[in-house]
Order: C-alpha cells, then sequence, then structure tokens
C-alpha cells in the first residue's frame, strides 16, 4: 500500500504551522538492512548484529541503530509531503532528538510529521518539523526528532 505526498506550495507553508502533515507508510527493517548499515558506518555492535547473542539479550533479538531509524527520515519524509516550487531543499540539522524504544529487527516503521514553525530565511523558509517514528507493537516512539530543513525558492535568471 503506497501513498500518496501531499504536494504543498511555499506560500502554503506558512500557513499550515501547528498541523500534521501525515503520516507516511510503513517500511521494514529487516536484518539486511541493520547490517547494510552497520557495514556503513562501522558500528558493529553485537546488539544490532549478532542474532544468536542478540536473542539471549534484553531486547529478544537484534535492534536497530538509533541512527538508522533516523536516517529512513528523507525516504518516509518524501511519502507525507513534498514543496512543489522549491528548488532546493537543505537538511539544516536536528534541534532535539531521543530515542525512546527500541526498534527489533522486522519491525515496520512509520513516520508522523507536524509543523511546528515556518521562519523566513533568504531566499525561502526555515522549517521545523517533530518527526515521530513509530514501531508496530512498541508503545511509545522509536525515534522523536526536530528536524530542521531550509525550502529555497526559484530564482529567476
Amino acid at each position: 500500500m503506497s501513498q500518496t505526498a501531499r504536494t504543498l506550495t511555499l506560500d502554503e507553508l506558512p500557513g499550515l504551522v501547528g498541523t500534521r502533515l501525515g503520516v507516511s507508510d510503513p517500511v521494514r527493517v529487516t536484518q539486511e538492512r541493520i547490517n547494510q548499515f552497520a557495514d556503513a558506518t562501522g558500528d558493529h555492535q553485537w546488539i544490532h548484529v549478532d542474532l544468536e547473542r542478540a536473542a539471549k539479550g534484553t531486547f529478544g533479538s537484534t535492534i536497530a541503530h538509533g541512527y538508522l531509524t533516523l536516517s529512513l527520515g528523507p525516504m518516509l519524509l518524501a511519502q507525507v509531503f513534498e514543496v512543489t516550487d522549491a528548488a532546493q531543499v537543505i537538511n539544516y540539522g536536528l534541534n532535539r532528538l531521543r530515542f525512546p524504544s527500541p526498534v527489533p529487527v522486522d519491525s515496520e516503521v512509520t513516520l508522523t510529521v507536524d509543523l511546528t514553525s515556518v521562519d523566513e530565511v533568504s531566499g525561502g523558509y526555515q522549517l521545523t518539523i517533530q518527526g515521530t517514528f513509530a514501531a508496530a507493537g512498541q508503545p511509545k516512539p522509536v525515534c522523536a526528532a526536530e528536524i530542521v530543513f531550509r525550502y529555497y525558492q526559484r530564482q529567476d535568471g
């Protein structure tokens, strides 16, 4: 099941502050994805990659890296909304990041996007969104991030 991203324009953004922009489709976090992330980052801690040891550990299985969960953000965010008249989008950083619950292997993760602020910057807008990642079966979010993006308008010339 795939949803269509909500299409917005730069001029619409300020009027949407305080609203929920949407929720992504779920993505499965497989052991293969976890292993690839471990290889890419060099983080091979046993709770992520050692199936036998992790099965006997606190979580009963391997779990995704917190930063793997966060790195799903761009893919999931693109399912929620798109600013159609932005010439460029820049990930400007994070104001706050927490990982309240683990993501067990084979969990399905979704992203809920709430627009918390829109501020004018030279050539566009700075958006702050509250991104809340959830995993099926987990009572608390698996990642809560206040993410800042800059959306720049097209320049004629």
